[in-house]
């Protein structure tokens, strides 16, 4: 049996003092729960609804905080690269490589992310299969990674909505041990909320339940000290405070 692990954090790299203030309470948890948390931030999100909103810090700058939050915490680290040459780089920082949904077909960042050889995150695209990963995964162990992770997040159904087929994690778990929920944004509201992404956080706690009961054994979640003030994905993000109680559902 595979040990459940959570991810965690800010959808992106805001400021110091928003990473410090969910990695201590990532780090608190960790501690108290006895669990393994990876704190998760952006540093460029290349995928926002609109050119006028905020990406984050870039590669360089990112790179550095994200590092900073290890040091000062001791947590792992995951965040997500969207060009090839962004691999190298952040492997040399973070513990795991995240490929964002959009993205999961693209050959060249999913060898570039497993020839770092650090464990390769894939979210499953919001138009495939949980059978389609199978390719995916193929891709990355034919490229040397050792460890492959697959995430659900939810299918296109119709315009500006997601919903969840919970069959796709077992049927992704054919083709890895280790398959995530991502909590947060199978609430999206993709593109709904005026040129940004809207979403339905009430919903989260019930994701998380519901995917355990289908044999998820990680759950990733954005968490934020006041997501109605982030600067992305705001309205599908927890609250920080209330983090922990869905981690005692959990467990």
């Amino acid at each position: 049996m595979v040990n459940p692990i959570f991810i965690a954090g800010p959808c992106v790299i805001e400021s110091a003092e928003v990473l410090d203030e969910v990695a201590q309470e990532l780090q608190r948890l960790k501690e108290k729960y006895k669990i393994e948390i990876y704190f998760k931030a952006s540093f460029d999100k290349a995928n926002r609804t609109s050119i006028h909103s905020y990406r984050g810090p870039g590669l360089e700058r990112g790179l550095q905080m994200l590092a900073d939050v290890k040091e000062k915490y001791g947590l792992p680290l995951l965040t997500d690269i969207h060009e090839s040459y962004q691999a190298r780089p952040a492997g040399e920082v973070v513990d795991a490589l995240q490929i964002p949904a959009f993205l999961c077909r693209q050959t060249d960042l999913l060898v570039a992310a497993s020839e770092t050889g650090k464990p390769v995150n894939i979210k499953k695209a919001q138009f495939l299969s949980g059978d389609d990963m199978k390719y995916p995964v193929e891709k990355c162990r034919e490229s040397g990674a050792v460890d492959v992770w697959l995430t659900e997040r939810g299918n296109i159904y119709g315009y500006n909505n997601l919903a969840v087929d919970f069959r796709n994690i077992a049927d992704m778990k054919r083709y890895t041990e280790r398959v995530i929920m991502d909590c947060t944004h199978s609430v999206q509201r993709p593109g709904a909320a005026g040129g940004k992404t809207g979403g339905n956080r009430e919903f989260v706690p019930a994701m998380a339940l519901a995917a355990k009961a289908f044999g998820a054994n990680g759950y990733f979640f954005e968490i934020h000290p006041d997501p109605e003030k982030a600067l992305s994905d705001g309205p599908n993000m927890l609250y920080l405070s209330d983090f922990e109680s869905v981690v005692k559902s959990l467990l």
